[in-house]
């Protein structure tokens, strides 16, 4: 881009606008020449919808890819991945192998997923091959560990339906969208707890895909240590590591931080990636 960028943005926070300044980057409005275009996710789907045709110029970035939820929203995350699945069977890609069980052996990075209510006959078929199994529902649209719920029985389902003012599987029109997962019951723990690791990715095009990672990321810890135990199904605390729900801990309120006894809610990577080489190390003595 020749001389200043000039940028816009329909979203007030200081922390972009700060750093736009500190770049000596000019403002301007939607309606005039820019170069940059910080968008709510509502304005990019405008911007970009079909109606309008609007394309980008060289010259013009914008911070979303105007379909980004193919990849965001879990049901159609998961839709994806599974027809990026059929397709490498159909090339007869080695990526598409499975084993002797029919279980791919590298591809098998997601948990056996549907949706509901749409396939609810199909994951009724394949609960009842495990009948004792633990399911995980989350709904499509939501974050912050909100709407999550596990269910090792039928009947949680339709109570669930029944909760949702829907009498029935096939009217789908009034019911939220949810996925339900099996539930990885052996999962890898540190100090006891669920963890996850959230690190930051950079895309800026996909054809050809070039991607950019953060060094720098952060663990999200569970305040209570895991047990597969039904009796503990309702327990949020020791299943999710959302922070919306983890800062409610009361672990966490109570201030312990020793990393195995009662880990943090948060840790910064570089600390996490030193912790597991101090375990590695133990292990090994």
């Amino acid at each position: 881009m020749a001389g200043k960028v000039k940028w816009v943005t329909d979203i007030e926070k200081s922390v972009l606008i700060n750093n736009f300044e500190k770049r000596g980057w000019i403002q301007v409005a939607e309606n005039e020449d820019w170069n940059f275009y910080w968008m709510s996710v509502q304005t990019i789907r405008n911007v970009f919808s079909v109606e309008t045709g609007y394309r980008l110029s060289d010259d013009q970035i914008v911070n979303h890819f105007p379909n980004h939820y193919e990849l965001t929203r879990k049901d159609l995350m998961v839709k994806n991945i599974k027809r990026y699945r059929k397709e490498l069977e159909k090339e007869g890609s080695p990526l598409a192998e499975k084993d002797e069980n029919g279980k791919y052996i590298y591809l098998d990075f997601v948990p056996v997923t549907f949706m509901l209510p749409a396939d609810y006959n199909l994951f009724v078929e394949e609960f009842r091959k495990n009948p004792s199994s633990t399911w995980i529902m989350k709904p499509c649209g939501k974050a912050q560990g909100k709407g999550i719920f596990l269910i090792n029985k039928l009947s949680q389902i339709k109570k669930w339906s029944r909760d949702s003012k829907t009498s029935s599987f096939v009217s789908q029109s009034s019911k939220e969208a949810y996925v339900i997962s099996l539930y990885i019951n052996n999962p890898l723990l540190i100090g006891g707890k669920k963890f996850d690791l959230r690190l930051y990715v950079l895309v800026s095009t996909y054809r050809p895909l070039r991607c950019y990672m953060y060094k720098l990321g952060f663990c999200r810890f569970c305040t209570v240590k895991y047990t597969p135990s039904t009796s503990e199904l309702d327990n949020m605390f020791v299943h999710l590591t959302n922070v919306a729900i983890q800062k409610h801990g009361h672990l966490l309120i109570m201030g312990l931080s020793s990393f195995l006894q009662c880990s943090p809610s948060l840790l910064p990577l570089p600390s996490f990636c030193r912790k597991q080489r101090e375990c590695a190390v133990a292990n090994l003595r």
